[in-house]
């Protein structure tokens, strides 16, 4: 009775160490991401304690005093602030715009270029698009400071000469929204449809061939052929987005607001950095971006849950 448990366990030590020593090459490559991670992403967790503590520079996060109201102070003080309430009503606005507006875009160009028949032309557009993408913000605003300037730029100036007024692209809160989501399409598309058109390539061209067999044209070729192909990437990557839906980047506002259109400009990243590195809150600040990180966390295991409902793999 030993010998027959004793076997099947020496059997399972025996496999375990020839596969050690088969792939311990590919876990030794691991341990450095995995000291990375744990030293810069996992031991600063420990400051998030100080979104709940009264923040002192001389102390440690575990000598700060609890804040009051059982440690929510800084939450009440937030959701009590008139300026973080605009910040998070326009991060969810220009987010759901970006969502609304450029997560199709990258879908739409794959698919264009998939259809061209050209390789050079191809090739010439996809370089054309990518190109956006390794541009700072900076240098985008100061090329859309040139382009929509009320006075001196380049497209005001040739709607005036065409007999047209000028469009406020960059001073009217309205139309700077409309600018601010062109201007991230424009700069992220291209780079967006390299995930796409690497999908495109595990479609079976013969399904194709035999839908151009049975009469179909290009547009029900796209409809019943590409589309239904790239549907797995697609969620998965609407899953991500819908999961950074409250999250913000701090260079693109930044770099584009102005104090004309501060009402809509200003964002939780850009709040965060103005009331906790200028202005020295940092347990305020703390608190918002938790609240922003765990916020996003029940988006993304939301829209993961309604996938997988829905038929698909999700995420995880």
């Amino acid at each position: 009775m030993m010998t027959a448990v004793a076997d099947p366990l020496s059997k399972r030590r025996i496999r375990a160490r020839n596969y050690l020593k088969k792939y311990w090459t590919l876990y030794a490559m691991l341990l450095l991401p995995i000291i990375y991670f744990i030293v810069f992403k996992y031991i600063p967790m420990t400051y998030i304690q100080i979104a709940f503590k009264k923040y002192s520079i001389v102390k440690s996060p575990w000598e700060m005093p609890w804040a009051d109201n059982y440690g929510f102070e800084y939450f009440i003080k937030a959701f009590s602030n008139r300026d973080f309430l605009f910040a998070l009503r326009n991060t969810i606005m220009l987010n759901f715009l970006d969502l609304l507006v450029g997560f199709p875009a990258p879908i739409i160009l794959a698919i264009l270029l998939n259809e061209l028949p050209y390789k050079r032309f191809k090739r010439f557009t996809q370089t054309v698009a990518y190109m956006p993408h390794f541009l700072s913000w900076i240098i985008v605003s100061g090329l859309a400071v040139q382009l929509f300037a009320p006075t001196s730029g380049l497209v005001n100036i040739v709607l005036n000469r065409l007999g047209f007024e000028s469009i406020p692209f960059l001073n009217d809160s309205a139309h700077w929204v409309w600018t601010y989501v062109f201007l991230g399409v424009w700069k992220s598309v291209g780079w967006n449809t390299i995930i796409y058109l690497a999908a495109l390539t595990n479609i079976d061209p013969q399904l194709y061939e035999a839908a151009a067999i049975d009469g179909a044209g290009r547009l029900r070729s796209i409809w019943h052929i590409t589309l239904p192909g790239l549907r797995p990437t697609i969620i998965t990557l609407l899953i991500l987005n819908l999961g950074r839906i409250l999250g913000s980047e701090f260079d693109r506002p930044y770099a584009l607001s102005n104090n004309l259109v501060n009402n809509v400009s200003n964002v939780i990243a850009t709040f965060i950095y103005t009331n906790g590195i200028r202005g020295l809150q940092f347990s305020l600040t703390t608190a918002v971006g938790l609240f922003q990180s765990v916020v996003c966390v029940i988006f993304l295991f939301t829209a993961n849950a309604l996938a997988k409902k829905f038929g698909e793999r999700g995420v995880w």
